[in-house]
């Protein structure tokens, strides 16, 4: 497929954000939710459970080369959600069943949160010999990438109303409470780069949340300041990842909400664009672009020398987009970002929980065939 004549100079990029990519987590396959199932009704064991995962764990990776990935991921088929189970495996949080689950456009997710016990540490981490399977299927070919939530998603899963109480218990000074997270994190991102790592994402719905205008007029009735609150997130965050190596690539992922193929938030990045992108110490942004939701790309003009992944594919249905719109939309977004720091992506994972989006394996697989022939047009990525 030859390179569009509407973009000259364009380059192949070598490492990751590739030009054509994905956001992480795949449809859990029929013989997995099953398992799960069997395991909560004492059917079979956690080692029965790990084998089946690793089986198809296996199969994903296989199919992620076949359709042409440099980066791949073990689908998330290991978690039920994207972002407790993570926060479950540091030691001081324990799963906690609350009254209420969060609320999406027209749903409610399972009950569930992330409470601590004492306080936070990242040994021992399970995730890190998660990624050791990972990275031996993964091999010498592709890259394998670990997506993680973001510092700022776990704080602000431990101030939310049913949370606040706990947390100040053990953390009264917040500012005890951050540096702790970001030392946990740190131990994380070492460890997962001994075993391996070299590019690891960071999933944040935080900074969604602020985009959109109603969430946060109802927020500042309560006495919250949106800025002040943003650049605590962006503390964080930074504090983080401020000792990564530097072969280390990080990068965020910027998500309005992904359950069962309904959203959280919606409004353009405006509001946080400044301090988010002019901000954070990343190498690169995955961002929604996918609907009139996510707002224009104008935003895009404070991201200075930094890569920025278009998710111009939804993940949330199996329509599929008009190929040449979707070229059209990379040029208008070549205004604000140079071409050669742009990629392409679905605006977020095909099933952010177990329960999926709604759309078949089939349809999954065609939109990153899509997202392929996209690049394919635009950069020199034969």
């Amino acid at each position: 497929m030859k390179m569009s004549t509407r973009f000259e100079k364009t380059e192949k990029r070598e490492t990751s954000p590739f030009r054509y990519d994905i956001v992480g987590s795949f449809l859990r396959p029929q013989r997995l939710k099953e398992a799960r199932k069997e395991v909560a009704e004492n059917k079979i064991d956690a080692a029965a459970l790990k084998r089946i995962e690793d089986e198809e764990i296996t199969i994903l990776v296989q199919k992620q080369k076949e359709a042409g990935l440099l980066a791949v991921t073990d689908g998330e088929f290991r978690r039920s959600w994207w972002h407790l189970d993570f926060m479950w495996g540091l030691e001081g949080v324990k799963k906690a069943l609350i009254g209420e689950g969060y609320r999406f456009n027209g749903l409610e997710t399972r009950a569930e949160t992330a409470q601590l016990t004492g306080r936070i540490s990242g040994q021992g981490h399970p995730f890190v010999e998660h990624f050791r399977f990972l990275k031996r299927l993964a091999g010498e070919a592709v890259l394998a990438r670990q997506a993680i939530p973001a510092p700022a998603q776990f704080l602000a899963e431990l101030q939310r109303a049913e949370n606040k109480k706990i947390t100040e218990s053990i953390y009264p000074d917040v500012a005890d409470l951050v540096e702790d997270i970001a030392k946990s994190y740190r131990q994380v991102i070492a460890d997962l780069y001994a075993a391996g790592c070299r590019s690891l994402q960071l999933d944040d719905c935080t900074w969604g949340m602020f985009c959109d205008e109603k969430y946060w007029s109802k927020r500042q009735d309560g006495q919250n300041d949106a800025r002040q609150l943003a650049e605590l997130y962006l503390k964080v965050n930074n504090l983080a990842i401020s000792e990564r190596p530097a072969d280390l690539t990080i990068t965020t992922h910027v998500c309005r909400g992904n359950y069962h193929s309904t959203w959280a938030a919606a409004g353009g990045y405006e509001p946080i664009a400044e301090i988010l992108f002019g901000g954070e110490q990343v190498d690169g942004f995955y961002l929604e672009f996918d609907t009139d939701r996510a707002g224009d790309f104008s935003p895009l003009r404070f991201v200075k020398d930094k890569l920025v992944v278009l998710g111009i594919v939804s993940s949330k249905e199996g329509q599929l987009e008009d190929k040449a719109a979707m070229i059209d939309r990379v040029e208008e977004a070549s205004r604000y970002v140079d071409i050669n720091h742009l990629c392409v992506s679905p605006q977020c994972g095909f099933a952010s929980t177990e329960e999926g989006n709604i759309l078949s394996e089939e349809q999954q697989w065609d939109k990153i065939r899509l997202v392929k022939e996209i690049a394919a047009s635009i950069w020199d990525e034969e």
